[in-house]
């Protein structure tokens, strides 16, 4: 394939994923990551192996195929209580910048078109410590889903501090 052809195609799937979000459930509120972001989503729980004196929403790391993937408990991440994992938590495998990184939700729920002029920022009177995550409020119909800056959420584990913990994992 030409250099041409492999980037028109790039821009074609761009423009396929733009504005479509996987839905996910967790406490009582619907979130949303771009599509863009996700590798894989991971049914059911995968054995996880703690890496010591970490923060506690950082499980550990699971072995995918091979390759040592970081992850993260958004529940904990957003300081809701912690819950036990049931055959509908789900690992969303992620990717920012060639930081791979598992997000453990309660319950994915679909793919979503949610068009840029559904968003609305969010609103300025958060102060909870999922609000820093936060990108937009998505309306769709009667419904709003919580449109989530996995960016940030990712980064603010630190890139460096994630490639400890698969380092600490690849030597025990």
């Amino acid at each position: 394939m030409r250099e041409d052809e492999m980037m028109n195609e790039e821009l074609m799937d761009e423009d396929i994923q733009k504005n479509r979000y996987l839905t996910f459930h967790m406490g009582k509120e619907d979130y949303g990551i771009p599509i863009y972001n996700v590798v894989e989503i991971i049914g059911g729980m995968q054995p996880i192996t703690e890496i010591p004196e970490r923060a506690v929403f950082e499980k550990g790391v699971i072995n995918l195929r091979g390759k040592i993937v970081p992850v993260i408990d958004v529940r904990l991440r957003f300081g809701l209580p912690a819950q036990e994992y049931t055959d509908r938590t789900c690992i969303i495998v992620t990717n920012i910048d060639d930081i791979v990184t598992g997000l453990i939700v309660d319950e994915v729920s679909e793919v979503m078109d949610i068009p840029e002029e559904s968003i609305d920022p969010p609103p300025t009177s958060l102060t909870d410590t999922k609000s820093q995550f936060i990108k937009g409020m998505g309306i769709i119909g009667k419904k709003v889903k919580i449109i989530l800056d996995v960016d940030r959420m990712v980064r603010s584990a630190g890139k460096k501090h994630l490639q400890e913990m698969i380092q600490e994992a690849t030597d025990n």
